[in-house]
């Protein structure tokens, strides 16, 4: 048979994998490794979806989406974020946000264009740069300065090359967060490269301390900024598959035109599912986000306590603990806490080379289950110390 395509077969499977399937084949594992929440999807958006398959509302949408879905995201973001954008001409309902991260890297790089990357970053990034035939290239974020980005490294990293720069705040997988005025210190620079801004919002309404802040937020930068967000985490919506991109209407254009190509248009009934979202599951948010914001207090405390430094996560379900203590790294603690107390975490390499020394936990569990977590941990660091 003739080889497969070159890129492709060079890539990694995901990090995360491989503790999923080792968690899988044991019995009376705690998992705190898994990536969405653990909240069902609140009954009345799920009832809408079922209303529609019962009134016959099976087709195909229009390939941006259900209009009525497109001005309900455009009403969210001006009232939530005070940021504009027409339903008509610059929304694009996509398969989750992971179709967007898709169609982002497919409509703006060119062959050896680089594409800047924060480390540690979410898992899929980088193979959707190389798979459309970019280069990332690597910021290193530090727990000293609370893994946020900073202008210097950003203004290094720039290059003739560079297209654009992914950012994911909140972050998966360090719980960082960006404010205005963090943005406000980078905004000179993208103006002044003319790079394009990617950034992953599905972790916004997961914000815990202050208020949430877009680089759309800024107008300077407005056109070069394409908004990826979606209802995954914020309504409990990981199954539905669902998420949206909002750019300017040239960018949204050529980004339908992939989509149109590739999709055709996302799912009917969690379109009809998102509409209800949108107009009637704010308070399902505000109660989920007390719930995770509670669960993150007594984890952090744990851990800490423990001799784990970890920085108090100001968003998502996650927490970045420093595991350096142990002596251990962080292949290797996660592998042993595995098979020795069942806990199932994910390396902080899994999420790029500046992982090296941390682990993500996720608290997107039972209380009681994180309790339980937590002493097994403390009895697995005991003869460590």
């Amino acid at each position: 048979m003739k080889p497969i395509n070159d890129t492709v077969e060079a890539l990694k499977p995901s990090g995360i994998r491989k503790y999923f399937d080792l968690a899988n084949a044991m019995e009376g594992v705690i998992s705190l490794g898994v990536g969405e929440p653990d909240f069902d999807t609140p009954w009345h958006i799920s009832a809408k979806a079922v209303e529609s398959l019962e009134e016959g509302r099976t087709h195909y949408t229009a390939n941006r989406g259900l209009l009525a879905l497109r001005r309900q995201i455009a009403n969210y973001y001006r009232n939530r974020y005070g940021i504009g954008y027409d339903p008509e001409s610059q929304i694009l309902v996509t398969v989750g946000g992971s179709e967007a991260v898709d169609l982002c890297c497919r409509t703006l790089i060119n062959p050896g264009d680089e594409v800047i990357v924060l480390d540690p970053n979410y898992v899929a990034y980088e193979p959707a740069i190389e798979m459309a035939g970019g280069v990332p290239v690597r910021i290193e974020l530090t727990q000293e300065h609370d893994f946020k980005l900073l202008p210097e490294d950003l203004e290094t990293a720039i290059s003739e090359r560079t297209k654009a720069i992914i950012v994911n705040f909140p972050s998966n997988p360090t719980g960082g967060v960006m404010s205005r005025e963090d943005y406000a210190r980078i905004v000179p620079i993208i103006q002044r490269s003319g790079i394009y801004v990617i950034s992953d919002e599905i972790y916004s309404e997961l914000l815990f301390d202050g208020e949430f802040c877009s680089p759309a937020n800024f107008e300077d930068i407005r056109d070069q900024v394409l908004v990826i967000n979606g209802f995954s985490k914020a309504f409990a919506m990981t199954g539905w598959r669902l998420g949206y991109l909002l750019s300017n209407p040239e960018l949204s254009a050529q980004l339908t035109k992939v989509h149109q190509f590739v999709i055709m248009s996302a799912p009917t009934a969690a379109q009809y599912a998102a509409i209800e979202a949108l107009e009637h599951g704010m308070p399902d948010i505000e109660a989920m986000r007390r719930e995770y914001e509670a669960r993150r207090n007594l984890l952090c405390t744990r851990l800490n306590r423990m001799g784990l430094t970890t920085n108090v996560p100001k968003g998502t379900f996650y927490v970045f603990a420093n595991i350096t203590s142990s002596g251990l790294s962080s292949d290797e603690f996660c592998v042993r806490l595995l098979e020795e107390q069942k806990v199932a975490i994910v390396p902080g390499t899994a999420f790029g080379e500046s992982g090296e020394g941390f682990v993500r936990i996720s608290y997107a569990t039972s209380m009681e289950h994180i309790k339980e977590a937590c002493a097994r941990i403390e009895a697995f660091l005991a003869p460590l110390q």
